[in-house]
């Protein structure tokens, strides 16, 4: 009996004991699993923070790419020098008989539509080039042959714009010029505008196509005439006006028909503005004229002068606010644009 309760009390306190220990072991399994709990939690919260600086590199990427890639575009290009460097003065001009259309075309491989910009800069004028034309083909290529190296030499963004006038009507000069400049500026805002006969070709390319604060006269001379000025108030042959001073002479007159007068007319006109005629020197300002007999409809104007002394009178009311045509055909041909009109009779 005593050894029955001396056991019972050891298997009482085993039992307290296995109670201990069940407890300590649950104590135990909790602290572990809240241990690992909260490591996970801590990975958990680290690898949040990695991917936020992962974000933040990604940005950061995102920004240095866009910077390279902004690096490597071209940067703007500077303006042309004052003075082009490819300039060569006086050059020999040749008039080959053997010359084709298709040489210049080769010759002229950056010209593109009658269009050219200069490689490397940013040409300092606009320029567009006015030819009155017809039945004057050899005239034309010649021009051409020589005008485009001029033109790009002088490193000028140009077009050239041939104004062919329809049909066998009396030629009327001022009216084609009057509508190259309308039909010149619908293909882009030109800043400059030269209005160039087809027979006259230039001896020297310091002769800078550009226009000037005041309207430009570039023929002072010409083989025909040993090289001097026609006379005091010529104004013809080649002459170079903004965009601005041609509109606010109203352009040429529409009246003449037949040779002669128109030039003196817009003399006139940039005279009764109160701007002046400036010319570059005369041993810069030389030309070469083609020979050429005077062309079938083309007679001289017998009516030059009464017209002449009405300008001041008309000059309002005659130019390019009045300039009426039917445009027939407009072709980007590889040297120049095309432009061929009905302009009416006289």
């Amino acid at each position: 009996m005593g050894l029955f309760t001396a056991v019972c009390k050891i298997l009482r306190r085993g039992k307290y004991f296995l109670v201990l220990l069940l407890s300590l072991s649950v104590l135990a399994w909790i602290t572990i699993f809240s241990g690992e709990t909260v490591k996970s939690l801590l990975v958990s919260s680290a690898t949040t923070q990695t991917f936020v600086k992962d974000d933040s590199l990604r940005d950061k990427l995102t920004s240095l790419t866009t910077t390279s890639d902004h690096s490597n575009t071209p940067p703007p290009k500077v303006e042309c020098p004052q003075k082009s460097p490819l300039l060569r003065g006086a050059v020999t001009l040749s008039f080959e008989p053997s010359l084709q259309l298709k040489d210049v075309e080769k010759e002229n491989k950056d010209v593109t539509e009658g269009r050219y910009k200069p490689p490397g800069c940013t040409a300092r004028q606009s320029v567009a080039i006015l030819i009155p034309h017809r039945n004057r083909e050899r005239h034309l290529l010649y021009l051409l042959h020589h005008l485009h190296p001029f033109l790009q030499r002088q490193q000028l963004h140009y077009a050239i714009y041939v104004i062919q006038q329809a049909g066998d009507a009396t030629f009327n000069r001022a009216k084609l010029l009057n509508i190259g400049y309308l039909e010149a500026l619908k293909d882009y805002s030109w800043e400059c505008f030269i209005f160039h006969d087809v027979d006259l070709v230039p001896e020297n390319d310091y002769n800078l196509y550009t226009c000037d604060t005041q309207p430009k006269h570039l023929v002072v001379g010409r083989n025909a005439t040993g090289y001097k000025l026609r006379y005091k108030g010529y104004f013809g042959g080649v002459t170079a006006m903004t965009k601005e001073q041609f509109l606010k002479v109203n352009g040429f007159s529409n009246r003449y028909w037949g040779w002669g007068g128109e030039d003196d007319d817009l003399r006139i006109r940039v005279e009764l503005q109160k701007m002046k005629i400036v010319r570059p020197p005369a041993d810069v300002a030389r030309y070469t004229m083609v020979f050429h007999k005077r062309d079938s409809g083309n007679e001289i104007n017998k009516d030059r002068m009464r017209l002449l002394g009405r300008t001041s009178v008309v000059w309002r009311k005659d130019g390019l606010n009045s300039c009426s045509y039917k445009t027939l055909s407009v072709e980007a041909l590889p040297l120049y644009v095309n432009v061929t009109v009905n302009i009416g009779k006289p």
